[in-house]
This record gives structure tokens, C-alpha cells and sequence, in this order.
């Protein structure tokens, strides 16, 4: 660790700067020798630098959630070149390139406060050896070692000897107790940063290996932590238990306000969301607009909960816009994926097609019905010279008068019945149906 440390001595100078700044502050509070005073030094400088990596948080959020939407491309390219490992490189960088990802991006915070570290840890070490390190001089050097928090100096490890501990003006007990303590909470933060990460921030619709490395991932780095943290001066265990604390409120805060789309976060924000739109039928804020106009615009990509989230607005009489707002309609309508339709307007519906019997049995229904209506008025036909007689009176109907006239005037009829008449007849009593091929002349 000595080793490391050395390679990031550049930075040591002003770590040191922005620890004896806070000190002054602080010592002038609760007393220059005093723990509090060296102890919310170090809190203050990682609450300093985490708020410098805001930016790349929001970067490795990004990174985190590009990833898992390409876990399933990446896992086809796997599948598909794993005999051809090149060929299998230059496809996922093809890839990473297209989407604009970085796999890197994930762990920027990690690698971005590394040098931090290492330069806090140098620092810490040269306390416990009696050397100046940076802007820390003489004075300030014998102040940090007469410094104890809960009892233990800030530069003692959980594995020093008695005698060292001792020399420092503490007991082996009280330092044990207390490094053992903050160990075991810094890797308890870690475990649930981690684990709320998983269960609340994931997207259960999609199984990918990445959902299995971060579970793996869930238990490694508490154990990592409560093995190296035996080897960590009390400071660097403040400093460590601090920024994993910033990070679990951290991760908190971005699992409640911006969740990951498709996961159990995403469902309860959307929940939250629609009872607040809902009883104030409008948004309260730019993220509340913001978070509805991302959903508008996917339109049948949607996903279960954003889907759940428009129907109930306009179950409520609300209509979500393109613009983030919501209108208050007394009419919404929807399309088949939730949208609303274009300008509120209900949406003309089509008739439903009827089935070919139906069809066929409603111009039989609509004959029926007329004949049964006693109002009826007799129809009139005219016979070929000119007089008009009533059918209904007759008792016969006008086709069949009609027929019979018409057989009548032609000629060449034998018994008032023309060739092929007699087919015809049978086809209506219903011996034999369809059109009948004619006989030959032959066998007329």
C-alpha cells in the first residue's frame, strides 16, 4: 500500500493544503488537538471531492444503464463469433461506437477519486511516522498525533502492535474496538448500496449476464472491504466509511427521483407521480415534466409501468402531452399502446364486419318484418296492356305474375313451358341447386 501511495505523491500537497484549511475552521470550534477537529477535516474533503464528482456520477449512471440496454446485442456477438475472438473485439466496439457507450464510463468515480485516496493515506502515514508530509508541518504534525477519535489516534491500524499504540497514547483495546466497529459498518454501506441497487434498480424484464456480475459484485466488495480495511489507519477508515455513506444517500436519491426504466423504481415513482398529477391535474415541477415527456415520446415502446401510468391519467380525464404537461379532457381517448389520440378528438370508430350468414339473413329479416306490418300498402304492378292490378289482392306474387306472363307471350312454348324449364323447377323445389349445363342438341 506504501508503494501505491508513493506513485500519487503529486497530489499529496494539496490534499494536505485542503485538510489543514478545514482544520482551522473546525479548530477553532472544538479545539485544534482535538479529534472532532482533525476527524471533520477529513469528512469535509471527501464531502468536497465527491461533489466534484457529481458530473461523472451522473456519467457512470448513464454508462450503467447503456450497458444493460445492450447486454442482449453483446450476448448475440458473443454467440455469434465465439470461435473468432478478433472478430468478436472488432463487433463490440462496433457496437459501443453506435450506441455512444463506454464501458469504462461505469467506473470513472472509482478511478476518478483513487488518487484521493492514496494521497490521504500518505498523508495519514506520515502522521503515524512523525513526517512532514506536504503542507503539514511540525506543529500540525504533533497536533494529528495527540488527535483520538472514540479513543484511537487517527494514524494507527487495526494490525499495530501495543507498543506503537502505546507510543501514540492509546490503548490496543479501544483501538481495536473502534477500527472493527468502522470496518464492519463501512462494509455493511457497501453491501447496501449495492444490494438496493439490485433489487430496486435493475430491470427485471431483461435476464443478461450483466445482472449477474453485479450480484457477484454485491458480495465481493464487503468482503474486499472488511479484508484491506484491517490494514487502513482510523483516518483513511473515516475517509472510506464517509464517501460510502455519500454514496448509499447518493443512490438513494437516484433510485427515488430518476429510476432505471422497467424496474421495481420506476413503478413506485410512477405511482407517486400519476397520485400527484392526478390530484393537482397538472406538474409541479421540471422533472415531473421531464419524466413524462420522456415517456410520451416512445410511444409503443413503452414498457408495462409507463403503459399502467397514461392509462390511469386518462382514466382520470387527463391527457398526457408531447410537451411534459398534462390537459384536463372530458373526453380522452387512447390509442392501442396508451397514446392519446391527436387533439383530444374521439376517434371514429369502424363497424365491425358481419359474418356471411348474417348478412344473408338480414335482408330475409328486414322482407318479413314488412310483410308482418299491418299498415302495409299493396303494391301496384302493370301487366302488358297497361292495366294496373293488384298483387297482393291476387293472391300471387309479382315475379311469379310477371313469369307467367312472360311464358305466355312467347312463342314456340309447348305446354306454356320453354326447354330447359323444367330444370329450373326442380332447382326451386330443392331436388337439385346450381346453375345446369344445357343439352346437347342432339337430345333435344
Amino acid at each position: 500500500m506504501d508503494t501505491i501511495a508513493g506513485f500519487f505523491s503529486f497530489i499529496t500537497t494539496p490534499v494536505s493544503w485542503v485538510i489543514v484549511q478545514f482544520h482551522k475552521l473546525y479548530g477553532a470550534i472544538f479545539g485544534p488537538d482535538t479529534g472532532w477537529a482533525w476527524g471533520l477535516s477529513i469528512v469535509s474533503l471527501v464531502i468536497l471531492i465527491r461533489i466534484c464528482l457529481i458530473p461523472l456520477f451522473v456519467k457512470q449512471i448513464k454508462a450503467t444503464r447503456a450497458m444493460q440496454t445492450l447486454q442482449p446485442e453483446m450476448k448475440k456477438i458473443q454467440e455469434r463469433y465465439k470461435s473468432d475472438k478478433q472478430r468478436q473485439s472488432e463487433e463490440m466496439m462496433k457496437l459501443y461506437k453506435e450506441s455512444g457507450t463506454n464501458p469504462l464510463s461505469s467506473c470513472l468515480p472509482i478511478l476518478a477519486q483513487s488518487p484521493f485516496f492514496f494521497a490521504l493515506y500518505h498523508v495519514l502515514n506520515g502522521i503515524a511516522s512523525n513526517k512532514k508530509v506536504g503542507v503539514i508541518d511540525q506543529q500540525l504534525l504533533d497536533s494529528a498525533r495527540d488527535a483520538h477519535i472514540f479513543g484511537a489516534p487517527l494514524a494507527v491500524k487495526f494490525t499495530d502492535s501495543a507498543d506503537k499504540v502505546a507510543s501514540l497514547g492509546a490503548s490496543l483495546t479501544d483501538v481495536r474496538v473502534v477500527t472493527a466497529l468502522m470496518i464492519i459498518l463501512m462494509s455493511a454501506s457497501q453491501f447496501f448500496t449495492q444490494r438496493q441497487l439490485m433489487t430496486k434498480n435493475v430491470d427485471t424484464t431483461v435476464k443478461t449476464p450483466f445482472m449477474q456480475q453485479q450480484k457477484m459484485l454485491m458480495y465481493v466488495f464487503p468482503i474486499m472491504f472488511a479484508v484491506f480495511g484491517i490494514n487502513f489507519p482510523v483516518g483513511v477508515l473515516v475517509y472510506w466509511l464517509t464517501t460510502n455513506v455519500w454514496t448509499m444517500g447518493q443512490q438513494m436519491y437516484v433510485i427515488r427521483q430518476n429510476p432505471t426504466p422497467g424496474s421495481k423504481a420506476q413503478a413506485a415513482y410512477l405511482e407517486r407521480l400519476q397520485k400527484h398529477v392526478t390530484e393537482a391535474k397538472k406538474t409541479r415541477s421540471r422533472g415531473q415534466s421531464r419524466a413524462i415527456k420522456a415517456i410520451v415520446a416512445k410511444g409503443r415502446d413503452r414498457n408495462e409501468y409507463e403503459r399502467k401510468f397514461i392509462n390511469g391519467l386518462n382514466k382520470a380525464g387527463l391527457a398526457a402531452q408531447a410537451d411534459g404537461t398534462v390537459m384536463v379532457s372530458d373526453t380522452v381517448t387512447t390509442t392501442e399502446d396508451g397514446t392519446p389520440a391527436a387533439g383530444g378528438a374521439p376517434k371514429r370508430q369502424q363497424p365491425k364486419r358481419q359474418s356471411k350468414a348474417k348478412r344473408q339473413a338480414a335482408p330475409t329479416a328486414g322482407a318479413a318484418k314488412a310483410d308482418a306490418e299491418p299498415g302495409a300498402k299493396p303494391s301496384l304492378t302493370k301487366s302488358d296492356d297497361g292495366s294496373a292490378k293488384d298483387a297482393d289482392k291476387s293472391g300471387e306474387p309479382k315475379d311469379a305474375a310477371a313469369k307467367d306472363a312472360g311464358t305466355k307471350g312467347k312463342p314456340g312454348a309447348s305446354g306454356g313451358q320453354q326447354p330447359g324449364q323444367g330444370t329450373r323447377s326442380k332447382a326451386k323445389s330443392g331436388q337439385r341447386k346450381g346453375q345446369q349445363r344445357p343439352k346437347h342438341p342432339s337430345k333435344k
